[in-house]
């Protein structure tokens, strides 16, 4: 009864718009309050210090500003020129070059409207001066965006780790691939779009030839600093020399030194205002995390996730069966709720159930980032609609319309990263 009540406090809370780090301490001390259960308030006040205390949370702020960085440092136009030298010229080739820019910068920022907001700032305006339709175009940057949280370094994988104890480093490996299938049956539907609609190529070809006019040594020294920077940050994580939290204050300073020194495109005085926008964007996300050790405490003193736990296992004899309803669940949730704190609610409690059941955490993890990255771009309150859409000067929900062949092809691709584990788990099974 106890658990039961924690549920229902801290779902009507969200329904009446409380926001969600607030919902979960009503939920927490709801059970204390009304029925003398599930500790006492002192140990609630302990538990939300001993939440933001943690050094692996670091992780997250810093990758953001690490993030925004490059964004402000016009990195996403030097990686996008490199990719349209080798594609550009293909039926279909500009719209899968930004793919490949999203899915290349997800491993610079971690964070899905980062990457739209970087990528769309310089594709969307240039997509359309080729042709394209601005609002397909802006709907292409919404879903691709949505790669930031899957590619590594990730910051929902980051908080999953910190939710479940699952090592961040093998999420990372387990996200790789997944993310560059989705990016292939994503650019397969941009091909075809583009085949069966037609382009300008008298106008791509031109655009094309001034950029084959700077050469390919030229190219790739521009975005040579771009490109190193995941290889820097993940080679360091996988080769023992840092945690992932080093390598997180790393990919600032190295953001720092780039942006600053080498391309020059930001200036010192630029720096603080980075800072504040960080900080900002984590700031919300931070009460959540702190609250989010209170709230899994008194779910564990309630058995709440003892009860959740026998309720699967009871009702659902196979992982595919389980998957499949939870999968459904976890892409409505993603249209509500932010990736964040679904995950910070949701893992801990869920993991345990379908370990049971011979799920692998680290699969099981990808799928969950996998399924609430979709939900960054659907309505009504997918966040990267809403960048892209102010990007083009379009209504989200209209941008959401031509966004629906994208989350198709995403949801195939779901599909077979749901019920073919190997694309979670290969590369991190080879360490």
């Amino acid at each position: 009864m106890a658990a039961l009540l924690v549920f229902v406090v801290f779902l009507v809370a969200i329904a009446a718009s409380i926001p969600i780090g607030v919902s979960m301490i009503l939920g927490s001390v709801a059970p204390i309050f009304i029925m003398g259960k599930g500790g006492s308030i002192a140990q609630i006040i302990n538990n939300t210090f001993s939440g933001a205390n943690s050094t692996p949370i670091l992780a997250v702020p810093l990758f953001i500003l690490g993030g925004v960085i490059m964004a402000e440092g016009g990195i996403s136009k030097k990686l996008f020129n490199f990719f349209a030298y080798f594609v550009g010229r293909l039926p279909g080739g500009v719209p899968c070059a930004v793919i490949l820019t999203c899915l290349f910068y997800g491993a610079i920022s971690g964070s899905g409207p980062a990457t739209t907001a970087a990528v769309g700032s310089m594709c969307i305006p240039f997509m359309v001066s080729l042709g394209y339709e601005r609002r397909w175009s802006a709907g292409l940057i919404a879903v691709a965006g949505g790669l930031g949280v899957i590619i590594p370094p990730s910051i929902p994988f980051v908080l999953y780790s910190l939710a479940t104890g699952v090592s961040t480093g093998n999420l990372f490996l387990g996200g790789i691939l997944p993310g560059i299938l989705i990016g292939v049956f994503m650019m397969a539907y941009a091909v075809i779009y583009c085949v069966r609609k037609g382009e300008d190529r008298a106008l791509i070809n031109e655009k094309m030839a001034e950029l084959k006019g700077e050469g390919l040594w030229h190219l790739f020294a521009d975005s040579f600093w771009a490109l190193l920077c995941p290889i820097i940050i993940l080679g360091g994580i996988y080769s023992g020399k840092f945690t992932p939290t080093e390598a997180a204050c790393i990919s600032v300073f190295y953001a720092i030194i780039v942006s600053l020194f080498i391309y020059k495109s930001i200036k010192f005085k630029d720096l603080l205002p980075m800072l504040c926008s960080s900080v900002k964007t984590y700031g919300g996300l931070a009460f959540v995390l702190a609250f989010a050790t209170a709230f899994g405490r008194v779910l564990s003193l309630t058995k709440a996730t003892k009860i959740v736990e026998s309720f699967i296992l009871d009702n659902f004899h196979s992982s595919i069966t389980v998957l499949s309803v939870l999968v459904i669940i976890f892409l409505i949730l993603g249209m509500v709720m932010d990736t964040g704190p679904a995950i910070i609610i949701l893992a801990p409690v869920l993991l345990p159930a379908v370990e049971q059941l011979g799920v692998d955490p680290v699969h099981f993890g990808v799928i969950l980032v996998c399924c609430l990255s979709i939900g960054l771009a659907t309505s009504p309150f997918g966040l990267d609609l809403f960048v892209a859409g102010n990007l083009a000067d379009e209504p989200p929900m209209a941008v959401a319309k031509k966004a629906v062949p994208f989350i198709v092809a995403f949801l195939i691709a779901l599909a077979l990263i749901t019920y073919v584990p190997w694309f979670s788990t290969f590369l991190v099974s080879l360490l």
